[in-house]
């Protein structure tokens, strides 16, 4: 952002006593996330909830009264932000479990337990989201919210009427920018045409007409603002915008790092597939000791990933190792989900799939078979603990790989599956720790890890 301006002698005093009571009030270390591989390792997550910015010891009414006398409303933003990252540290220092009735999380689950749950609370408290009002449906405001991409409109309309919206932009921590991908391509694409500009220019024009009607756009260059999309061509159609794609967060199904998702600031999606639009029946399953399958996959064959895995494993005739293109008749596709140990969740053309959240409403583990994908919420959650990651080299050895890991580290593994699910389950209205809990506070987290300043107020 902006660097802070030095003072000069034709400045105010009023600016003089402003700069000396920030001076005194906020001492500011800001960091980004150090981040060049496609999952979050726990060192890194640990460095992600470290950073705050330290403050002097002064009495917190008086610290209010300077705030709300010399500083911006975009100041007093940052200074609260400010206190939230201390108030995450030293839960973090001091191991603190705050009363939560509903929930404590506890490791190995998650990366930092603590953090995260105070991070949490902290957001629920204090994230406040301005949706901009511009835009009419069914492109902007609006996204289906059946089928395979549905999440995307289930979500952004449950952010249109949250408890974190806020009519107020001066108060806002985050901008919404309402557009839907999936609804683009629906309307503005012409089918066959192979030509990017006119879904492009919707994207650019939008961002253009708020950009010049608002501050906010211009004096972040779009790092406070976000996109949520769960179409495929979301990161080509945000490439339209340089400042979008390189600054702003960028809420996506497909996570891929080769396509330019940046896992520092951008947020992964689950992809969600509600077959009645809810989520009765998808959840649950038997206990681990009456799954008699090893493995199961079934789907098109699409992807690089998904033709080896069915040269493999698709014609051997090997109870344990169940991988088809079609099901046969006899069999049902949730059924052998329930049936089975293990799922494969593999990319196709793109790195997203349902499978994934799948498996882990019914209780069969994920095997995460995706090369360049950046799992949801790896900030937070270690999915090593519940999933068994393996690259597109790794199929030859699917069924030993599998074979070698203990009963017991199954066991372990499958009960852990279980309780990290609520995170992605998707409730009408949402629910505390759900899905659309858990994007909020990803968004949330890399809200926390930059610093927006306003260049008018320089000298």
């Amino acid at each position: 952002m902006d660097s802070i301006a030095d003072s000069s002698s034709s400045s105010s005093n009023s600016r003089v006593v402003w700069l000396i009571a920030v001076s005194l009030i906020l001492v500011s270390l800001y960091f980004g996330l150090q981040s060049s591989s496609n999952s979050v390792s726990q060192a890194e997550a640990t460095i992600f909830y470290s950073k705050n910015e330290s403050q002097q010891n002064i009495n917190p009414p008086i610290a209010a009264q300077l705030e709300k006398k010399f500083m911006s409303s975009l100041e007093r933003v940052e200074a609260g932000l400010i206190r939230v990252r201390a108030a995450i540290k030293e839960a973090q220092s001091k191991n603190q479990t705050l009363d939560d009735p509903e929930y404590v999380p506890t490791a190995p689950i998650y990366w930092n337990p603590t953090a995260f749950h105070r991070s949490y609370l902290e957001m629920e408290k204090k994230f406040k989201i301005y949706v901009y009002e511009e835009g009419e449906p069914p492109v902007f405001h609006y996204s289906a919210s059946q089928g395979i991409l549905g999440i995307e409109g289930i979500l952004i309309h449950q952010i249109e009427i949250s408890k974190f919206r806020t009519n107020d932009p001066e108060k806002a921590h985050a901008y919404f920018l309402p557009f839907s991908v999936l609804s683009i391509v629906s309307y503005v694409y012409v089918v066959d045409s192979r030509t990017w500009g006119p879904m492009q220019n919707t994207a650019a024009d939008y961002i253009g007409g708020i950009s010049r009607k608002y501050p906010y756009w211009n004096r972040s260059l779009g790092s406070d603002h976000f996109m949520l999309a769960c179409h495929d061509w979301a990161p080509k159609i945000s490439f339209a915008v340089p400042y979008l794609y390189k600054n702003s967060i960028r809420v996506l199904c497909n996570a891929n790092t080769s396509e330019r998702f940046n896992p520092t600031k951008d947020v992964s999606l689950p992809e969600i597939y509600l077959p009645q639009g809810k989520m009765d029946g998808l959840i649950g399953g038997p206990s681990p000791s009456h799954r008699s399958v090893l493995v199961f996959y079934a789907g098109g064959i699409h992807g690089y990933i998904r033709q080896v895995l069915m040269e493999q494993w698709g014609k051997k005739d090997d109870p344990d190792v169940q991988i088809h293109e079609y099901l046969p008749k006899n069999m049902s596709y949730y059924g052998m989900i329930r049936k089975s140990k293990y799922c494969i969740c593999p990319s196709g053309y793109e790195v997203a799939s349902p499978r994934m959240v799948e498996a882990l409403y019914m209780g069969c583990v994920p095997v995460l078979l995706k090369d360049h994908y950046v799992a949801p919420f790896s900030d937070v959650l270690n999915w090593k603990t519940f999933a068994v990651e393996m690259n597109s080299s790794d199929i030859p050895n699917l069924k030993k790989i599998l074979m070698s890991i203990p009963q017991k580290e199954y066991i372990r593994m499958q009960k852990r599956g279980l309780q990290v699910r609520r995170h992605f389950e998707v409730n009408f209205p949402p629910k505390r720790y759900d899905v659309f809990h858990m994007i909020l506070h990803s968004i949330w987290l890399r809200r926390l890890n930059i610093q927006v300043r306003d260049s008018s107020m320089d000298v």
